[in-house]
């Protein structure tokens, strides 16, 4: 193009343009000339490559001929796809439903019902309640303790498993899901956690389903983790055949749930997407803190929503009738736990071992006849119940996967390394300890290049000289599906680099069909500096500070740090061909990405912020993505934050007599 402006490029003019109109739209409130979230979005569906994710069905052997019985697998089979097609067409209504545009928001609460604002702690009154060990959350003066390495040390490689204890385990929980402190300004008070969550509301709980465990039970059992107590409920004691017959020595289980009416009350409709972001934080955070034992991770992802439902103890919630329509009123029936995963805690090191889950499933059926103890607190008084997310969760709902051979255990891969003077020396409980969701970025605060290419080296899931795609570095090794999930990179300040548009591909079978999707003008070049082992992509070269500012809601935060980004995931060819029920494990996938991004950003002595707001199509027409091939489904900001000096910080142990 030629004209006024002064540059060769016209995709900076592109940039200029775009810019310009999403000031005037937004400041008019104007409907959008980008694509806005479609109500009614068209489909494209196509045949199930992944028969082994159905079912096993059996078949009567009398039926009176072959022909017939032909006819009647076959019709099954059509019922069976086509009701996985309509599972997947949830799920991708549900995302085109809740996405932010310019001129309209996602369906939510006209403000906050203060006097209904859930309880942040699940608790099951009567259940016996077993107190766990405190540690020490500074860093020793004298040398470091084997329970508190350095961080960037367990990138490398892990230390000597310890043994299943009182003591390891109150330290897995205590550097994981526990409180981290309490904040308190006027007459307001409340708590902080080790794990973040979106707008600190915390609909993850967790389950701890062991072996006899001395000090805490000796017999096998199944415990609620209470976080404000740093302890945990027992509700049932378990066969004690269950860990010796399925699972290594030394082993033990966590299950996650989610409460979606925790976010549902701030942030409505799209509360289900924030859910899932964290128990990808979660999950990030119990593999982390299980390194720092020695231990490895792996989701048992063969396992059924059913399953976890009755392993978790979660069955005993009332049914739920979803209404056709978002209604308020008392709906204690929605404060019920969606089981969403099983995690599976072992020695690193652990030779491949079989994971029969045909039978297990058939062992776990039995736990509905245990003795359960304790009855779940209520949390609100009154509701909003938002219908689509539990039609979605309907949806999105796991069925057990028959699987057959062994459960493979990835061999430990050590990620990159380009700048290791980069993080300030602080041990593993001092970064996860300390981590805060920074409010305000200071827009002053610059980066290293070679910070900044070592924070993007730990973002990766196949580790130094391997071609990225299956994940088994720390703590992505955790998930049961090749990496899914990109970073598309908005540089503000790092010294060394433009400001400019990048691109950080984290499973490069996708590289071509990335550049195949997104703009004719991106440049898909390497950056200088750029290790060989790092896909990292310079798009285009431009300041695009206020640009990321309006695409995050209009918030300045996206723009005043040393980069921004969005996460951008291998979206519909995924559901079509795993199933819907991998909707929310990409969001998850998302959040433990975000986790590293948050300890990578305060081990090198900054802080960060998860990004649940932002405009999802404008996000998209900026990239050149059309359809839902490839959609954003978080954004994240790196930065020097802004302390709030009117806010006091108090210990998490023991906290304040009232809650928040």
């Amino acid at each position: 193009m030629e004209g006024g402006i002064a540059t060769k490029s016209g995709f900076f003019l592109f940039l200029l343009l775009l810019l310009q109109n999403l000031l005037v739209m937004a400041s008019k409130f104007l409907p959008s000339r980008l694509p806005l979230p479609l109500n009614s979005p068209r489909f494209h569906r196509f045949p199930s490559t992944n028969k082994t994710m159905i079912p096993i069905a059996s078949f009567s052997s009398s039926s009176p001929s072959a022909s017939s019985v032909d006819n009647s697998v076959r019709k099954q089979e059509e019922e069976e796809e086509e009701e996985l097609q309509e599972k997947v067409a949830q799920a991708l209504t549900f995302h085109h439903q809740t996405k932010h545009g310019f001129a309209n928001y996602a369906r939510g609460p006209r403000g906050l019902d203060w006097a209904n604002q859930p309880n942040p702690f699940r608790r099951y009154i009567s259940a016996p309640l077993l107190p766990l060990l405190h540690f020490p959350t500074n860093k020793p003066i004298v040398a470091v303790t084997d329970d508190a390495p350095f961080y960037s040390s367990l990138f490398h490689s892990l230390p000597p498993p310890k043994p299943i204890s009182h003591s390891t385990i109150s330290q897995l929980f205590f550097d994981s899901l526990a409180l981290s402190a309490w904040k308190t300004t006027g007459f307001s008070t409340w708590s902080l956690r080790v794990n973040p969550s979106s707008g600190n509301l915390h609909p993850t709980e967790a389950y701890l389903i062991a072996p006899p465990i001395q000090s805490i039970s000796d017999s096998p059992f199944v415990a609620h983790y209470a976080p404000k107590e740093h302890s945990l409920e027992l509700r049932a004691t378990i066969p004690s055949g269950f860990f010796p017959n399925f699972f290594p020595d030394n082993s033990f289980l966590i299950g996650i749930s989610s409460i979606f009416w925790r976010e549902a009350w701030k942030y409505g409709e799209r509360a289900f997407r924030y859910c899932n972001h964290d128990v990808g934080h979660a999950i990030g955070a119990i593999a982390m803190a299980a390194a720092t034992l020695g231990w490895d991770v792996k989701l048992l992802d063969g396992f059924g929503y059913k399953d976890l439902e009755k392993l978790m103890g979660l069955q005993f919630f009332p049914d739920f009738k979803i209404p056709s329509r978002p209604i308020k009123g008392k709906f204690p029936e929605i404060e019920f736990e969606h089981p969403d995963c099983l995690i599976l805690v072992f020695p690193n090191g652990s030779n491949p071992f079989d994971v029969n889950y045909k039978e297990l499933s058939s062992v776990v059926n039995e736990f509905t006849n245990l003795e359960w103890k304790g009855r779940p607190n209520s949390l609100s008084k009154e509701h909003i119940c938002w219908d689509i997310i539990y039609r979605t969760a309907e949806a999105v709902k796991k069925p057990l996967t028959i699987q057959k051979g062994e459960f493979l255990v990835d061999q430990f891969k050590s990620s990159g390394i380009c700048s290791e003077n980069s993080y300030k020396g602080f041990t593993i409980r001092e970064v996860v300890r300390k981590r805060r969701s920074a409010v305000d970025m200071d827009g002053v605060t610059v980066m290293d290049r070679q910070t900044f290419y070592q924070i993007l080296l730990h973002c990766l899931p196949s580790g130094k000289g391997e071609k990225h795609r299956r994940q088994s570095t720390l703590p992505f090794r955790a998930l049961s599906w090749d990496a899914e999930v990109h970073a598309a990179i908005f540089v503000h300040r790092v010294v060394g680099l433009p400001k400019g548009w990048y691109f950080l591909v984290r499973n490069e079978d996708h590289l071509e069909e990335l550049k195949m999707a997104t703009r004719s003008e991106f440049k898909w070049e390497k950056p200088e500096g750029c290790p060989d082992d790092l896909p990292l992509y310079k798009l285009a070269s431009s300041d695009c500070r206020e640009l990321a500012k309006r695409l995050s809601c209009h918030q300045d935060i996206a723009s005043d740090g040393c980069f921004s980004l969005g996460m951008v995931a291998h979206f519909e060819p995924t559901l079509v061909e795993k199933g819907a029920w991998m909707y929310p494990r990409l969001f998850w996938e998302t959040g433990v990405l975000g986790q590293v991004l948050y300890l990578e950003a305060h081990a090198v002595g900054i802080s960060a912020t998860g990004i649940g707001c932002f405009f999802d199509d404008p996000v998209h027409e900026l990239l050149g993505f059309r359809g839902s091939k490839f959609q954003s489904l978080y954004h994240f900001t790196v930065g020097g934050p802004v302390l709030d000096k009117r806010i006091m910080s108090l210990p998490a142990y023991p906290g304040p007599s009232i809650d928040a």
